[in-house]
């Protein structure tokens, strides 16, 4: 899809004050046109102004590219972030979520929020009377996989047809990838060990909403999951709250590392993508990770650009 200045703005209209917890809560049209307002703020076509709004940032989790990517986007809208760590809040002493939110929403006009639970995050977007964003949870992420596909289209220019084959654990990252990808036309590989595929109801909504065909694909087989994919993926093994299993998890994923070999099997222009932080010869070999496919740093960037289009989408900026 393709969208001038005037079709972004229509398009996104409808999602001003809501909130994204989701990557299923904007439609394909939607989220086609999130991308294309990200590449017009990056390449300076497009300057938002948000008069000052104020962004809040809930981590309980840790995070470098996502809170340093909020903070510059609102800065860059010409908004403010406060951090509002829970061992510094009353959060942290007891106080009841709906308290909390009710509050912010007094102060604030958008929250970020990084948990563990998903259904903290709908607690919070329900006695919340502002945008409540995902930041991560143990189920989704997906800020994160906006910029993934807006890294794709970078490189491609296409997003409808492509294939995007994702190795590791079937986390919080390979379910967004897979409702965003659906969305998007794009055909999605997840390759994992047994006993760690994706949940089977995020697939199955994933397939449910597929557009233009695009099929989802769930396999133990790392190598015939990526033969002739034009983007692959992978992630830590052990994800934050997961460290006690990290011993174990190596033993479980031997032979999933987005190694040379496994590279081999892509097609010949694939590019190679992980969210970061990286376990180099653990997911990823140094090899493949700094090797002239690899778009692992221009994804990290677009955390900022993908980020920055959806809050100016969400706080009315267009």
């Amino acid at each position: 899809m393709a969208f001038n200045s005037h079709g972004v703005a229509a398009v996104l209209s409808n999602v001003k004050g809501g909130d994204f917890l989701s990557s299923s809560d904007f439609n394909s049209e939607q989220t086609s046109a999130l991308l294309e307002l990200a590449i017009q703020l990056k390449s300076g076509d497009r300057r938002i102004d948000l008069g000052n709004r104020v962004l809040g940032l809930i981590f309980t989790k840790a995070s470098t590219r996502t809170r340093v990517s909020f903070q510059v986007a609102m800065a860059r809208l010409g908004g403010q972030t406060l951090d509002l760590n829970p061992q510094v809040t009353q959060l942290g002493r007891g106080e009841p979520l709906k308290d909390t939110a009710r509050v912010l929403s007094r102060f604030c006009d958008a929250l970020a929020i990084r948990t563990y639970e998903q259904k903290e995050l709908i607690e919070y977007a329900h006695w919340a009377s502002i945008p409540v964003i995902n930041a991560l949870t143990d189920l989704e992420h997906p800020c994160q996989a906006l910029a993934d596909f807006l890294t794709i289209q970078e490189e491609f220019g296409v997003l409808k047809g492509l294939t995007l084959s994702y190795v590791g654990d079937g986390n919080n990252v390979a379910h967004s990838l897979m409702i965003c990808g659906a969305l998007l036309g794009i055909n999605i590989r997840i390759g994992t060990p047994k006993g760690f595929e994706p949940l089977n109801e995020v697939v199955e909504q994933a397939r449910s909403i597929a557009a233009f065909d695009a099929k989802i694909e769930i396999g133990n087989d790392p190598f015939e999951m990526v033969k002739g994919a034009q983007a692959v993926y992978t992630d830590v093994w052990a994800s934050m709250g997961q460290e006690e299993e990290q011993l174990q998890r190596e033993k479980s994923f031997k032979g999933f590392c987005l190694n040379e070999d496994l590279l081999e099997e892509a097609d010949s222009e694939a590019i190679v993508l992980h969210c970061l932080p990286a376990h180099r010869e653990e997911e990823i070999s140094s090899g493949v990770f700094e090797s002239e496919s690899s778009r692992i740093f221009e994804q990290a960037e677009n955390r900022l650009h993908a980020q920055q289009a959806l809050l100016a989408a969400l706080l009315g900026g267009l």
